[in-house]
């Protein structure tokens, strides 16, 4: 029967409705008689329920939203992968909204997002002052939302990080073991915190070891190829150029690895180069990169679970999780040339 309701599998089956729906919520308060009628009666209408109706009585849609800065980062792809299987083995569906690091494109998905009724949110926005999340938080304190990367101020918000100084001081102690002194570091947006965190490791650890702070060395920009195709040029023209360039990101560094082609400079014996992320495309550049590997699939997949257990309840005060980074060696670097 096409279009079967509730009310004709009630009546094909001898029930009432509230037995009907006991059933379909697979309720242990029903007649092992009365849940066969009812089957019986589904399986002859062909009776498919409206899941969506069905989540909306209960408050629930079993959908959460996932806001990505840049969809094109694989960076970004990986993580938006584990939250994805972590929320289907869960029952949850995701839609993934891409901003282009745009905040007003932000809000509007936000608005979007809401206006569905999406049980919860996870945000891999790295903008530090953030004011789509602020207000959302303000207007809505208790509802579930999770950060990826980044920290919000003034927002008690469960959060997933990676500690950005424990992965910069192993890039550089790596680097500084190899007899580089004169190390480049490209790093990506300004206002994100991997920025400030990792060119503040970057800087710490220059201090700790008695080593030379040379501004000229240090350059930002954006996490793209292209930013570190310019950068890297421009590190590489300097008179006295570095020996290793450490990229914030692998993007950054796979800029700075083409930059070293077209400029004749042999990598890693001319000069060395080390990103931060691993991600996919790290293993297949020329050479392939050493880098600073971060948890990416671990980072969604704890993320998910943290916004589906607050959603259920689970979760009383917030709670940040920092992950660990690795170094990754490959074939990028190499021992300074005297």
């Amino acid at each position: 029967m096409a279009g079967a309701t509730i009310y004709d599998v009630a009546k094909k089956a001898g029930v009432s409705i509230s037995t009907v729906s006991r059933v379909l919520n697979n309720s242990s308060r029903v007649k092992e008689s009365n849940r066969e009628r009812v089957l019986q009666a589904i399986e002859e209408l062909g009776y498919e329920r409206n899941l969506l109706a069905a989540a909306l009585m209960k408050k629930n849609t079993h959908t959460l939203g996932l806001i990505i800065a840049d969809i094109a980062n694989p960076f970004y792809a990986e993580i938006a992968r584990a939250v994805e299987d972590k929320a289907a083995e869960n029952h949850f569906n995701v839609i993934v909204c891409n901003t282009d690091n745009n905040l007003k494109k932000e809000a509007a998905y936000i608005a979007i997002l809401r206006q569905k009724r999406i049980d919860g949110i996870i945000f891999t926005t790295p903008e530090i002052n953030n004011n789509n999340i602020k207000k959302l938080y303000q207007e809505q304190p208790d509802f579930p939302m999770v950060l990826i990367g980044s920290r919000i101020e003034g927002c008690a918000i469960d959060t997933v990080l990676v500690n950005n100084y424990l992965g910069t001081t192993e890039a550089m102690k790596y680097l500084t073991s190899l007899g580089h002194k004169r190390i480049g570091f490209i790093y990506g947006l300004p206002t994100t915190l991997s920025s400030r965190e990792r060119l503040a490791g970057y800087h710490h650890y220059l201090a700790e070891n008695g080593m030379k702070r040379d501004s000229k060395l240090i350059l930002g920009g954006a996490f793209k190829i292209e930013n570190g195709y310019q950068k890297a040029k421009e590190l590489l023209q300097l008179e006295n150029p570095p020996t290793a360039i450490f990229a914030a990101n692998d993007l950054i560094a796979i800029g700075a690895l083409e930059t070293a082609r077209e400029m004749g400079i042999e990598v890693p014996n001319e000069l060395s180069i080390l990103g931060y992320d691993n991600i996919n495309l790290s293993t297949i550049t020329y050479p392939k990169l050493t880098t600073v590997a971060q948890p990416m699939m671990e980072m969604g997949a704890r993320a998910a679970e943290m916004v589906i257990e607050r959603i259920h309840g689970r979760r009383s005060s917030p709670e940040v999780v920092t992950l660990l980074p690795r170094l990754v060696v490959r074939d990028s670097t190499g021992p300074v040339r005297r």
